[in-house]
């Protein structure tokens, strides 16, 4: 489905999306409230959203529209989503899959065209429980690992596409504090990442801040990596500390989870525990296979709850994850595993 109040945006969109064999047009709205009303009517999987539109407008009503959709994802196609930071963040942590940068009138190329293609493949289909015929393969039947009992010494969280709704769900379901540091590296531009700090630590209930250079780890503070940087940890005379590197990944994402999960399975061991939610790719991978061979664990985002089940599907396949799980029981996962406080005399 198209949703976009511009009649010329609906229409080229229309034919960008129908010139890939994949895809077919089932629906088309001029505002969130049709669009809503036509979801009552028809299935889709995909839903394109412009944000600017008169009524509701499409940033309100995202919730309203996911639930209508019944597990299709949600796309921002928007002029918003280039410099809007505040208003694409909140896209996202509302539940919005993906965004993509609306060109002006008579710009929509086919770099445009070849991009916003990609990212429609990637989302894929509605969530299984929305679609009829066979379910699709659970991750929970890949080879797992055993999970350790003892407690941790730091977090590592890693996400991409989708990755900002599925924090949200992880740190409102975590307790508020766990006593040991927690670094999130999430795939956004370098632009977003004020924006995205500030409204995950609201979520988080704890301070999250961007890394720099030579920052200490300290217990319950969220460090986030840099939209231009790796964030990894080195050992120092005071512990544990930031440092933010600038190489070209395997995975070729800036920034990557593996130099992170690598770097914090050298330093903790069997103390580490990643974490990799939903994303395209397989960034994390390498990362993760470093930290279990230091003795580290990874929990994974299971298939049904992520935008698109690409990084957790490759850490699960390389046999790396202990467990595949939503971002709510992941975190009880978590707590688990958080050292209990000395009881009082």
């Amino acid at each position: 489905m198209i949703v976009d109040d511009s009649t010329v945006a609906r229409a080229v969109l229309s034919r960008m999306v129908e010139s890939d064999p994949v895809f077919e047009i089932t629906a088309v709205a001029g505002s969130a409230e049709d669009a809503i009303e036509a979801l009552g009517q028809c299935r889709v999987d995909i839903v394109v959203l412009d944000l600017e539109m008169p009524g509701a407008g499409g940033l309100k009503s995202i919730p309203r529209i996911i639930a209508a959709a019944a597990g299709a994802k949600v796309m921002i196609v928007s002029s918003v989503a280039e410099d809007g930071a505040e208003q694409t963040v909140a896209a996202l942590a509302l539940g919005a899959a993906d965004t993509l940068p609306k060109p002006g009138t008579g710009r929509f190329n086919g770099k445009f065209s070849e991009i916003l293609l990609g990212k429609l493949r990637a989302l894929g289909y509605a969530s299984v429980e929305a679609r009829p015929g066979p379910p699709a393969r659970s991750g929970s039947a890949g080879p797992l690992r055993a999970m350790p009992t003892d407690p941790i010494d730091v977090l590592a969280i890693g996400a991409s596409t989708g990755g900002i709704h599925a924090l949200g769900a992880l740190f409102h379901a975590l307790p508020a504090q766990i006593g040991v540091p927690i670094l999130v590296t999430q795939h956004l531009p370098a632009l977003f990442m004020g924006v995205f700090a500030r409204q995950l630590g609201a979520v988080a209930r704890r301070p999250a801040v961007i890394a720099e250079d030579g920052m200490k780890l300290e217990p319950d503070v969220i460090l986030v990596a840099p939209g231009d940087a790796h964030l990894t940890v080195e050992p120092g005379p005071n512990g544990p500390s930031v440092r933010l590197t600038h190489g070209r990944s395997t995975s070729g994402c800036m920034p990557s989870l593996d130099p992170m999960l690598g770097s914090v399975g050298a330093i903790f061991g069997a103390g580490a525990l990643g974490v990799v939610l939903t994303g395209m790719g397989r960034d994390g991978v390498e990362g993760a296979s470093r930290l279990v061979g230091c003795g580290g664990s990874i929990l994974a985002q299971d298939e049904a709850s992520c935008a698109v089940w690409g990084m957790p599907r490759a850490v699960l396949e390389a046999g790396l994850a202990c467990a595949i799980l939503p971002p709510d029981k992941i975190a009880r996962r978590i707590a688990s595993r958080i050292e209990e406080p000395p009881a009082c005399n």
